[in-house]
């Protein structure tokens, strides 16, 4: 081997075990970390290891319970409708004859760069009880009374879902779009060809083609759903109660809001981690059966 080989292949050693090195040293560390920290108990830096006590008051804890409930609420109702929205306005924005595509993709996709603290503000504002919403419900005649966004705990889960989606419906319709323009148009034409009506052709053809980039969003927002903080943090503080307390905001509670517990918050976020598991498993057996 000649020299310049040798240097080429200490050359592409070194592009391949740097990334890796900062990998192990910023992920699968911490993550070690976590899970042993998870096996201790005490205040502050105190610890005392006490084995699998913490994930066994998981199962007695009801703020937690109450945490994965409104989690898992969020997670039911918002994936779904995200993901319809995203279709919709995917295929809506891919067609050749509508005119301005680019600033209509820009608004779509506008929100998920928008400033968390922003829009948060501008929430609380329009869904406040003299806010916007409420008078134009109001005027409208759909309500009779404002309704209370911020402090009806069902109300407060509604407008979570509202953000939520809001935010990353654009953001998903990327994907979406992006798939859509490397179906073969002839495909399309072929089924108009033999009858294929606009419906049939969403359900028989966009589906199906789409399928890899609908497992792709499930998994990854429902990854996201179930780290959710942001929103119940900024827009509701998790109130009113614990009505919209998600997992991970229960975790930020117990390791700074509370008195100090790193060893049950790295448990109870190692439960976001066998759910993920699970709920992902579950996306991926369902995609391959309808491959």
């Amino acid at each position: 081997m000649g020299k310049l080989q040798r240097n080429r292949v200490w050359m592409s050693w070194t592009f391949v075990l740097i990334p890796t090195l900062f990998i192990i040293t910023f992920y699968f560390y911490p993550m070690i970390q976590a899970f042993w920290i998870s096996l201790h108990t005490g205040t502050g830096v105190n610890l005392d290891f006490t084995g699998l006590d913490n994930y066994r008051r998981l199962f007695n804890d009801q703020a937690f319970i109450t945490a994965v409930k409104n989690t898992f609420i969020f997670f039911i109702f918002q994936i779904p409708l995200m993901i319809i929205l995203a279709l919709f306005f995917s295929v809506l924005l891919n067609q050749k004859t509508l005119h301005f595509k680019g600033v209509f993709r820009t608004l779509v996709f506008l929100p998920a760069i928008t400033s968390l603290v922003a829009y948060s503000l501008i929430f609380r504002y329009l869904f406040s009880n003299d806010g916007v919403v409420n008078q134009i419900l109001m005027f409208f005649n759909f309500i009779d009374d404002p309704i209370f966004w911020l402090g009806d705990p069902f109300w407060a889960k509604v407008l979570i879902i509202i953000a939520i989606t809001w935010r990353w419906t654009g953001y998903n319709m990327i994907f979406y779009l992006s798939a859509l323009q490397n179906i073969d148009p002839g495909i399309y034409e072929a089924a108009r060809i033999d009858g294929a009506s606009a419906v049939q052709q969403f359900f028989k053809i966009t589906i199906p083609m789409l399928r890899p980039v609908i497992l792709f969003t499930s998994i990854t927002s429902t990854i996201g759903t179930l780290q959710l903080f942001d929103e119940p943090m900024n827009l509701t503080g998790g109130g009113p109660g614990n009505a919209t307390t998600t997992i991970s905001q229960y975790i930020y509670n117990l390791s700074f809001e509370y008195t100090p517990n790193f060893g049950y918050a790295a448990a109870v976020s190692y439960s976001i981690v066998v759910f993920v598991l699970i709920l992902s498993a579950i996306q991926f057996r369902v995609g391959r059966e309808r491959k």
